[in-house]
């Protein structure tokens, strides 16, 4: 094959990969679906008869991937936001995702009737869950969720996968020294997070201040200074030991907070290399699988795949949240979105990799229980949302013309602001909310109309207030407009 042909594969690949993408929107089927089956019939089993089954490529591939995706998703978290969910959403990441790992091993030991260490394995792998297919399904039918459900299922996706591949990688450690105890995991959990949390939020400070005094010459190699930056972190803290993974979410949550020079155009960068990121990655784990092989272990999937959803999620759920100011229906909407996404599939071939999985065995089943659970939860997520009351008007992040660069003015940000449903702020003109006097509000947005605000102003639900205010009134401004939420 020439190196023109070659070049022409790739293109069009990506041409239809990103295509994909817009058929997803529209019809509701995640678009983690559509790139593992253009994997798939890329394939040997498939019409494009491709064999591919290298574990190890696909592993440092999919570590490569976790790495942007993970630090993409910490730097486009808005810290305002979640902050009213953070103590719920760091339970639901860690002991939500332990409680799943051992009911999911429990039923597979005794089922299976596997070895005890194989068996918490499996579960490990499928521990996690990914909010990003969640809210592409919604997206897909325009449906939004009731505060404070969204940040809360942003933050526990983002930080419960460094949770399960520690797990992961304990159990792994525990079968290649069978000699070994499960109390040797409490040394090996806390220097992975030590390391995770120190390391991840000192090189991202260190980046920032580095960045704001580097002076390049050209804007455009900011971006790439991020993108080897990010391989830095992840690679450092995993040679020490740490937790590379919870380092980049960490850094991702940093920099997210925090003014530095052409922060934008950072975002943006990596908002893109995380969708090539999922692309490549979901692609090459279509390659691995082949489709014959998960016919024998239907039967086997299936049955894991309702303990997973219907008890072992559940259980985590509501027992994470037992003393949460969550109503009954909102934990049972939280339950039901757990979807399991990339993480586990790039876990599975851990244990692949390891010599653990010579026939590929839990490689397959943790495939058909991905599949599964993103088939059948994702395509009624949206029902099960009006059903229980807990859906929302979708609000679309708007592109507005008006542009500013805070970067280099530390005081100073643009921001826009949802006056959310439920809101004490709805029905009150401007006037009356006690704003801080140094905010400037530039914009309303009010479904297709465009604003000038007053001080007599009346804000309705749903507004998209587009405003100039420093990092102090920030929360002041998110605290007003959150007043009266039901949570």
């Amino acid at each position: 094959m020439s190196i023109e042909q070659i070049i022409i594969i790739i293109a069009v690949f990506l041409v239809i990969s990103t295509s994909m993408s817009k058929f997803s929107d529209i019809t509701g089927v995640p678009a983690l679906l559509l790139f593992l089956g253009l994997g798939m019939l890329a394939g040997s089993d498939g019409p494009g008869g491709f064999y591919f089954d290298n574990a190890w490529l696909s592993q440092a591939m999919g570590t490569v991937a976790l790495a942007y995706i993970l630090f993409a998703g910490g730097l486009s978290t808005d810290i305002q936001s979640v902050k009213i969910v953070t103590k719920p959403a760091l339970v639901l990441s860690t002991a939500g995702v332990v409680i799943t790992a051992l009911l999911v091993g429990l039923f597979v030991r005794y089922f299976l009737n596997l070895p005890w260490l194989n068996a918490f394995l499996i579960g490990s792998i499928v521990s996690s869950t990914d909010a990003a297919a969640v809210f592409a399904i919604l997206r897909s039918k325009n449906v939004g969720l009731k505060e404070p459900l969204k940040p809360l299922l942003e933050l526990e996706s983002g930080s419960n996968d460094p949770m399960a591949i520690f797990l992961t990688i304990g159990f792994i450690t525990l079968l290649q020294n069978p000699e070994g105890s499960l109390f040797l995991l409490v040394p090996l959990f806390l220097k992975q997070m030590f390391f995770g949390l120190v390391l991840g939020y000192g090189l991202a400070k260190f980046f920032i201040w580095g960045v704001n005094r580097i002076k390049l010459f050209y804007d455009g190699l900011y971006p790439v200074l991020s993108l080897g930056w990010v391989l830095l972190i992840y690679g450092v803290t995993a040679q020490l030991g740490g937790s590379g993974f919870l380092a980049v979410y960490i850094a991702g949550l940093v920099l997210g907070k925090s003014p530095f020079i052409h922060k934008k155009s950072i975002s943006r960068f990596h908002d893109g290399i995380s969708w090539l990121m999922h692309i490549l990655m979901f692609f090459t784990l279509g390659l691995l699988v082949f489709p014959r092989q998960l016919i024998p272990i239907a039967g086997i999937g299936l049955l894991i795949s309702a303990v997973l959803i219907f008890v072992a999620r559940p259980v985590a759920v509501f027992l994470g949240l037992m003393f949460s100011p969550f109503s009954l229906k909102e934990k049972t909407l939280i339950s039901w979105v757990g979807l399991r996404g990339s993480v586990p599939i790039v876990l599975a071939t851990f244990p692949l990799l390891a010599g653990f999985d010579p026939d590929h065995f839990i490689f397959n089943l943790v495939f058909f229980i991905v599949i599964t659970s993103v088939l059948f939860q994702g395509t009624t997520i949206p029902p099960v949302a009006r059903l229980l009351k807990v859906d929302a008007p979708l609000v679309y992040k708007r592109q507005y013309s008006i542009d500013f660069d805070g970067s280099l003015k530390r005081d100073m940000k643009l921001e826009d602001f949802i006056v959310p449903y439920g809101s004490k702020a709805a029905n009150q003109p401007i006037l009356n909310l006690g704003f801080p006097k140094d905010i400037l509000i530039t914009l309303i947005i009010r479904g297709d109309e465009y604003i000038t605000p007053r001080g007599d102003t009346i804000l309705e639900e749903g507004d998209v207030l587009l405003l100039l205010a420093s990092d102090e009134s920030l929360p002041k401004v998110q605290n007003i407009l959150s007043k009266g939420i039901t949570k």
